[in-house]
Formats: C-alpha cells, structure tokens, sequence
C-alpha cells in the first residue's frame, strides 16, 4: 500500500517530530552527501494552481537527494482535451514516477484518487491545508525557540481562504501552542475554530511570539469591503504596529507578498523576519518528506 502526505495533522505527533529532526538533519548537510538519497528515483510535480515557492522547492530538493524530476504542463496536457484528473496522474503512474507532488483546487481532491497505487505528496489541496509549507514553518519556529510548547501565534488576515492557516490552526493545540487570529470579519473561518481566540490586532501583538500575516487571497473574494489601501491601514502589519511586538517575536509569511498591503515593504526583510529563512528551510522539510515517502525513513 503506497504511503501519502497529504495532512500533517493526520500523522502521528512522533512522525511529525521525526520529520522535523530529519529536515534539520539535511540543513545541517553538504549536498553532496546526500546525492545519492534518491537515486534512480522520479518525482513528479503535477500544479494545477501557481506556484514558484512550493513547486521550486519540491524540485529542489528531490535534485539535492539525486532524484529526477518531471514538472508536468497543465498548458500543454491532455486535461486541454477533456482529459479527467485521475487518468492524468494514473497515465503518470503508468510511465513510472516513483511519487506525485500534486496542488489542486478542490478540497477533497485525495478522496477522488484513492485507487491510485503511487504515492501522493500534497502540495496545497483546496482552502483546507498545506501541510509541507507547516512542516517547514514549524521548523522555523522549532529553530527560533527551540520548543513548541507555550507559544503564542498571532495570524492576521485572509484566514478563512487560507491552507496555510488551517494547517497551522490543526497543529498549534497538538504541539502545545496557543492561536489568536485577527483580521476583518470576511476573512475569518466559519465558525471558529474551539482552540483559536480572536483579537484585536493591537492588543494581540505585545503578547506573542510570532506573527505570520497572510496574503490576501483576492481572487477567492466577491465583493470585499476593503480595499488593499484600507487593509493595510486597519490590519496591516505596519511598522508601527511591529514596534508593539514584544522582545524577541519574529515575523513570517508564507509568500508571495503583497507588499504595502499585508505587510510593509520594510518590514519583510526587517531583523525580526524569518520569511526568507522560510523558504530556505522549505526545501529541508521537503526533503524530508520526500525521503519519507520514498525510502520509508522516519
């Protein structure tokens, strides 16, 4: 039976450890001690939404273990043709990829693909979760802090449309760690989730120690009330609003930015932020999961 990644949240806390171990383990490595990981092995990387962060990552990191990698065409593909998801990723299983790294829209996109044999990795699936960009975030603050428990996450803005999020709300309380969300009303989940509170962004922010603001999912939205002006003014992390975080908070953000809108321009490559440790750490994580999946580590 082929092992998947498709929930972070799914996996028992000790293979989530593990992982985590594991991804410091590669960072702490000269990639030409690990060539040979996934030698003979192909990974392909199947997005059927943008991506430069996730997909570049994922292509990263199977080539820093020795892997191949297949960087499948949805412009060029059969899909044009009528072609359904399943006979695409089975063609895909058919030809040989040892695993599939697949984004999609639809949040249940893995319950469609069950009968496929070979093994799954879910890069973003639907508005739900994102579990490798969790994995790594978790690194950062594993890094940072160095445990997980009693720390306080303040997420601002689009929560209800983002994976990213959801991923990290169904991880905080398992950890030991505490979520307060903040942003406009129409960004936020329905309902609430039990464990999360909800404050207002000022009085949130001397009491935690990261901030992960958000992009604004814009295209997801009919008819938002704010403009992008009007939010940076009233949720945005300005640098202001960052002068109120407390000794030792870091900032973070999934990416791609939008500057001036979510956060300041100057604050994204400020002292307190980790957003480009971020992504240098999403290629350890990846490879993790990708040795994870493949040769059966952890």
């Amino acid at each position: 039976m082929a092992k998947h990644f498709t929930s972070l949240a799914e996996l028992p806390l000790p293979t989530v450890l593990s992982l985590l171990d594991r991804s410091q383990f590669f960072r702490s490595q000269p990639p030409a001690h690990l060539d040979q990981v996934l030698r003979h092995k192909v990974v392909a990387n199947v997005f059927f939404e943008p991506s430069t962060r996730t997909r570049l990552s994922f292509e990263m990191a199977a080539k820093r273990l020795g892997g191949d990698v297949i960087n499948f065409d949805l412009g060029n593909s059969s899909v044009k043709k009528g072609e359904t998801l399943y006979d695409t990723l089975k063609t895909l299983e058919s030809i040989g990829v040892d695993a599939l790294v697949l984004r999609h829209s639809d949040d249940r996109v893995f319950e469609t693909l069950a009968h496929l044999r070979v093994p799954m990795i879910n890069a973003g699936a639907g508005k739900h979760e994102h579990p490798s960009q969790c994995l790594l975030d978790l690194l950062t603050l594993r890094q940072e802090f160095g445990s997980f428990e009693g720390r306080h996450i303040l997420i601002i803005g689009d929560i209800r449309h983002s994976r990213v999020a959801g991923s990290m709300i169904l991880m905080a309380p398992r950890l030991g760690m505490k979520i307060t969300l903040a942003g406009p009303d129409d960004m936020m989940p329905v309902p609430l989730p039990a464990h999360c509170a909800r404050a207002p962004l000022d009085e949130a922010l001397p009491t935690v120690d990261a901030v992960m603001c958000l992009r604004n999912q814009f295209e997801r939205h009919e008819g938002l009330a704010l403009s992008p002006a009007e939010f940076h003014t009233q949720w945005g992390l300005t640098s202001a609003r960052a002068a109120r975080m407390q000794s030792g908070a870091i900032l973070m953000h999934p990416a791609p930015i939008n500057r001036g809108v979510e956060i300041a321009d100057e604050l994204v490559e400020h002292p307190a932020s980790r957003i480009f440790k971020q992504m240098e750490n999403g290629v350890y994580a990846r490879m993790a999961i990708l040795e994870w999946i493949l040769k059966g580590e952890n």
